[in-house]
């Protein structure tokens, strides 16, 4: 088998926010990126093509052990956390042959982490762990540039620490049902996944994760990377510069033209497209050159006559008089794009985060009613608003790495529910934390149809008519009080049937808890009725009162406090009433 008809490997390198993914990259293409970026995290999607000649030189072991290496080098995939999922991800399997993940001795897994890994196991793709920041372990100090041997030559202090880091994180991954061990320690890769120690700023390490992957490629990824007869890749993101619209994509298979007309996937007919410009990725660096053909696996920009409506994410293919097969290609893609006819509204930033994101939805029996690439606009907030007609627990917008358009910032959204956040477990933690919190106040208000608690305080200083009707003030103290509830004092004995409330002068139908307010009650005399009462609590019946305590976990400490002073009052003429 020749180099020509096998492509590089796609390696994503991934994991938690400042863990070191673009440093460790760094030292295997020996540049400076790290520094160049904002705050020194990765913000966008980089990919690096290394061809095998710089590999032998970064890794001489390759030569001085005489591995053959039939592949022609290394696409490495740079990811923010969050991106992990467009570049994990097309159909039959993962875009990425294999994955480095990073993890800080130090922290251990983190959310990312987590994720990340969970993305891994579900597309099934091998991963090695690389265990960064070995360098700020205490006493930590480079003897041998083998990293098993520098190990080994720690102080005992040294070593003991580095022992028990390890132990935990083989811990925490066997949590996760993963079975890891030291590199050099593993007799069968198949069954054992490798942490490999190393060091991103020293470089400890470095040479032994590029041992690991090689030797796994070369192995086991033979088949996967014969180079197929059509090209095929996914836009990984569009970008505008200057008055031209470029997609930055990775083809991982077949050999693109010039010449050649492009499908690209869309919710609707797939959008055909002719290439103005095509540019490849240089090796070991940042910049494209004009090109006429590209052989996969590699990063490319298109400047394409046709990227109107184009979505991260989507996967594309060369044209040629196939379009029905394509269409049907396509549409296989976007099968697991399949919403509800009730749910809530979903967005997110490209079509593999949206998947993974109705995926984990799924599995909490959440509903999605419409989804979504891009920015929350106007029309997700009518199809939420919808909602509150018929299921207010579903009146929520979801957004996966995406923020809300200029319009709905400026729009006021009091009856919906925007969530947003980079981490996709956060999401479905907050979405089932809302739903259940709006789940709650639903059923009370319900329960509160059918009757109130109020616990009210008179004010005997605001006396502003002493009959017909009685008005003066109160201070509500627990529960809601609304108009035509009927009142009873603290003896028992029945007051009045609640006329008006009024709140700052103006005539209200309810206050809640805490407020104060003016009453009038009909056909009552304060100074003969009222005079000696501090309290007057909303009546009920004894069937009303046994549904607030069948739900006593919707109320609150103080209406459960009222709740249990009206049963009080009621046993003084009834001694069984409620049980």
């Amino acid at each position: 088998m020749t180099n020509q008809s096998l492509r590089s490997p796609i390696i994503t390198v991934a994991g938690h926010v400042d863990h070191g993914k673009t440093s460790l990259l760094d030292n295997i293409r020996k540049t400076g990126v790290q520094e160049s970026e904002a705050g020194g995290i990765t913000q966008k999607i980089s990919f690096t093509r290394v061809p095998i000649e710089n590999i032998k030189k970064r890794c001489p072991d390759i030569v001085r052990k005489g591995i053959t290496l039939d592949f022609p080098g290394f696409l490495f995939i740079d990811t923010p956390g969050h991106a992990a999922f467009s570049h994990l991800r097309k159909r039959g399997g993962s875009l990425a042959d294999l994955a480095i993940l990073l993890v800080d001795i130090n922290e251990g897994l983190k959310p990312q982490t987590i994720e990340v890994l969970n993305i891994l196991k579900r597309n099934k793709v091998p991963f090695i762990i690389a265990c960064n920041k070995i360098d700020n372990l205490a006493g930590w100090r480079k003897h041998s540039e083998s990293i098993k041997e520098n190990i080994q030559k720690q102080s005992v202090n040294t070593k003991m620490q580095f022992d028990e880091k390890i132990f935990t994180l083989i811990g925490a991954l066997q949590y996760h049902l993963l079975n890891t061990k030291l590199f050099y320690e593993i007799k069968d890769f198949t069954k054992e996944i490798a942490l490999v120690p190393c060091s991103a700023k020293t470089g400890e390490g470095i040479n032994e994760i590029i041992l690991t992957i090689a030797g796994l490629s070369q192995k086991f990824l033979k088949e996967k990377l014969i180079i197929g007869t059509r090209a095929k890749g996914i836009i990984l993101e569009i970008k505008k510069e200057k008055t031209f619209e470029y997609a930055e994509a990775i083809i991982y298979d077949g050999i693109l033209s010039i010449k050649d007309e492009i499908a690209v996937a869309s919710f609707n007919e797939p959008i055909l497209t002719k290439i103005r410009v095509l540019e490849e990725i240089q090796p070991a660096s940042f910049k494209f050159k004009p090109v006429d053909n590209v052989t996969a696996a590699a990063g490319i920009r298109m400047q394409l006559i046709n990227a109107k409506e184009m979505l991260p994410g989507m996967p594309f293919t060369v044209l040629k008089d196939n379009i029905d097969e394509i269409k049907r290609e396509f549409q296989k893609e976007l099968n697991s794009i399949q919403t509800d006819p009730k749910g809530i509204v979903i967005k997110a930033d490209s079509l593999g985060s949206l998947e993974a994101l109705m995926t984990l939805l799924r599995q909490e029996r959440i509903q999605i009613v419409s989804a979504g690439i891009g920015p929350i606009n106007k029309k997700d907030v009518v199809v939420a608003r919808a909602n509150t007609q018929h299921n207010r627990i579903n009146a929520i917008i979801l957004g996966f790495n995406v923020d809300k358009d200029e319009e709905v910032k400026d729009t006021e959204l009091k009856d919906i529910k925007i969530i947003t956040n980079v981490v996709i477990y956060r999401l479905i933690d907050e979405i089932k934390k809302f739903q259940e919190g709006k789940n709650k106040q639903i059923q009370k208000e319900r329960l509160m149809e059918l009757a109130t608690i109020a616990k009210i305080k008179i004010l005997p200083q605001f006396i502003f008519r002493n009959s017909n009707p009685s008005v003066f003030g109160i201070s509500l103290e627990a529960g809601k009080l609304k108009k035509g509830i009927p009142l009873i004092d603290e003896n028992g004995e029945k007051i009045a049937r609640l006329k008006d409330i009024q709140e700052d002068k103006k005539s209200v139908e309810e206050i809640t808890e805490g407020k104060d307010a003016a009453i009038s009650l009909p056909g009552v005399n304060f100074e003969r009725q009222l005079q000696n009462i501090t309290y007057l609590y909303s009546d009920m019946s004894e069937s009303q009162f046994k549904k607030f305590k069948d739900n006593k976990d919707l109320l609150t400490s103080s209406e459960l406090q009222a709740l249990q002073k009206i049963a009080e009052i009621k046993r003084k003429t009834k001694l069984e009433w409620g049980v």
